[in-house]
C-alpha cells in the first residue's frame, strides 16, 4: 500500500500527541471507545466464542497512561470513526466494510485521506450491495446516501469530512472540531502541539477557559485573544457539557 515518504510529512504519521483521554476528549468520545479502537479488544462472553477487534486507529504503545500515545494522524482517524458513531451504525458491524475500504483505496491510513472524501462512498456502497451478510451490508449502506445518481456519504459522515484540510500529499493536516457549532475549534498539529485552538485568534481553547473560569469576563478575553464573544460562549457550552 501506498505510504507517506516525505520526511517532514512523517511527524502528522509518528509523533504521538495525545493520550488516550486526550483524544477521546476532543473528538467527543468515551475514553473506553477510542481506546478500542486505538488498542483493538478481545471479549469472552460466557458459553459463547471469543470475539476480537483489530486495532483501527493509529496508535503508539509509550508505556503510561499519562504518556502522548496516539499522532495526528490518529486522532483524524478517529475522527472519522467518531462520524460512523454518530450516524448510529454499530462498529462492529462496520469494522469489516472500514478493512475493506482501506483494501480498495489501496493506501495506509485510509481514513485520514482524501481518497476517502473522494472514493470511499462509492466503495462502500459496492461492498453493501455484494456483501452476503445481511447485517453488515445494512450497516455500510447506512454510511451512503444516491443523490444524482452518485454515491456519497450520509451527511452526518459528510459534515465531519467538511471539516478536514488536506496537504499535497493527500492526507488530512487540519480539520475543524466537530463538538463547535458557532466557535471554528481546529487541530493543527503545527500549532499548540496539536491542542485545539480557535481559528480566529489562534489561542488555545484550554488557556481561554481557564482564564473565564478564573474569574475574567468574555468581554475581557474578546479584547485580549480577538476571539468573537459567541465564539467563546460556544467553547463554554461544550466545556459545561462535557463535565457533566
Amino acid at each position: 500500500m501506498e505510504a507517506p515518504t516525505t520526511t517532514l510529512d512523517q511527524s502528522r504519521f509518528e509523533d504521538p500527541l495525545y493520550t488516550i483521554a486526550e483524544a477521546a476528549r476532543i473528538i467527543d468520545v468515551p475514553p473506553s471507545t477510542l481506546s478500542t479502537w486505538a488498542r483493538g479488544y478481545v471479549r469472552r462472553p460466557p458459553n459463547r466464542p471469543e470475539v476480537r477487534g483489530e486495532p483501527i486507529v493509529t496508535y503508539r504503545e509509550m508505556y503510561g497512561p499519562r504518556r502522548p500515545s496516539i499522532p495526528f494522524v490518529g486522532l483524524t482517524e478517529a475522527t472519522v470513526l467518531a462520524a460512523i458513531r454518530a450516524s448510529g451504525v454499530p462498529m462492529q458491524r462496520i469494522r469489516p466494510a472500514l478493512k475493506e475500504l482501506q483494501r480498495g483505496l489501496g493506501i495506509r491510513h485510509a481514513l485520514a485521506s482524501s481518497k476517502l472524501y473522494t472514493d470511499g462512498a462509492e466503495l462502500l456502497y459496492d461492498y453493501a450491495e455484494r456483501h452476503p451478510d445481511a447485517k453488515a451490508a445494512r450497516a455500510a449502506r447506512r454510511l451512503v446516501v444516491i443523490r444524482s445518481g452518485q454515491s456519497v456519504f450520509s451527511e452526518v459522515i459528510a459534515e465531519y469530512l467538511r471539516g478536514f484540510r488536506y496537504a499535497p500529499d493527500g492526507y488530512v493536516e487540519l480539520f475543524r472540531v466537530p463538538a463547535y457549532r458557532q466557535a471554528s475549534v481546529v487541530v493543527d498539529p503545527t500549532r499548540s502541539s496539536g491542542a485545539p485552538i480557535f481559528e480566529r485568534g489562534g489561542c488555545r481553547v484550554e488557556d481561554v477557559l481557564q482564564r473565564f473560569q478564573a474569574g475574567e469576563s468574555l468581554k475581557e478575553l474578546t479584547e485580549e485573544f480577538g476571539v468573537p464573544a459567541n465564539h467563546l460562549e460556544d467553547a463554554i457550552r461544550v466545556a459545561s457539557r462535557r463535565a457533566a
